[in-house]
């Protein structure tokens, strides 16, 4: 498979910009951000909504990787997904860039409710996804040469460290948009991005055969 032969990755983008058009279209895009969005405040209170009202809960991590707050955020989640998805779907296949970027998705939420359990705010866009996807990226395409620290082996020193810099950017990222953390879903970032250093190798493995 070829970087540009990604159907999988292609395919998600697609559907992320046609519904993102479709919602500006029919002027839905904010109710359904409400019914189909990941709203922190939603678990252990409403696992699953009434009949015609909102998405389950436990489908809104999946959901709200589809959905986009703004042109803006569109593009340039595509941009990074399709830049990072059709270099990565090559080496791992289709079945594991779907387990990758749906660990992602569940993975942003988890860190998104762990770090703010009462919010009400809804959480949308594929960043959790993409930031597993750019964990694996930075694994695999990364020209660093790390060492063994002790007991601890050279590809977990490089994954602690690339952990350590992506935290470390967010926590930036978040404090310089006035220390709230509302406007961009950090924490999501984080999550997927170590859902993707914990996945890289297994998946890897599963992809060629335990080698």
């Amino acid at each position: 498979m070829k970087p540009q032969d990604a159907p999988l990755v292609t395919g998600f983008a697609l559907v992320c910009v046609v519904l993102f058009v479709l919602l500006q279209i029919t002027g839905f895009q904010g109710e359904a951000i409400m019914r189909a969005g990941f709203i922190p405040a939603r678990f252990g209170t409403e696992v699953i909504a009434p009949p015609g009202t909102m998405l389950p809960v436990f489908l809104t991590p999946l959901s709200s990787a589809f959905l986009h707050g703004g042109w803006l955020h569109l593009i340039f989640n595509m941009v990074m997904l399709l830049f990072i998805g059709r270099q990565l779907e090559a080496p791992l296949g289709g079945k594991a860039m779907a387990v990758l970027l749906l660990a992602g998705a569940y993975a942003g939420a988890l860190a998104q409710f762990l770090a703010d359990p009462g919010s009400a705010i809804p959480m949308i866009g594929a960043s959790g996804a993409i930031s597993a996807l750019l964990a694996v990226f930075a694994l695999i395409f990364s020209r660093t040469q790390t060492s063994a620290i002790g007991p601890i082996p050279a590809h977990w020193v490089r994954a602690l460290w690339l952990a350590a810099a992506w935290i470390g950017l967010q926590l930036a990222l978040g404090f310089a948009g006035g220390g709230g953390f509302g406007a961009v879903a950090i924490w999501a970032h984080v999550g997927g991005f170590l859902a993707g250093l914990l996945l890289a190798r297994p998946l890897l493995r599963w992809r060629f055969g335990g080698r």
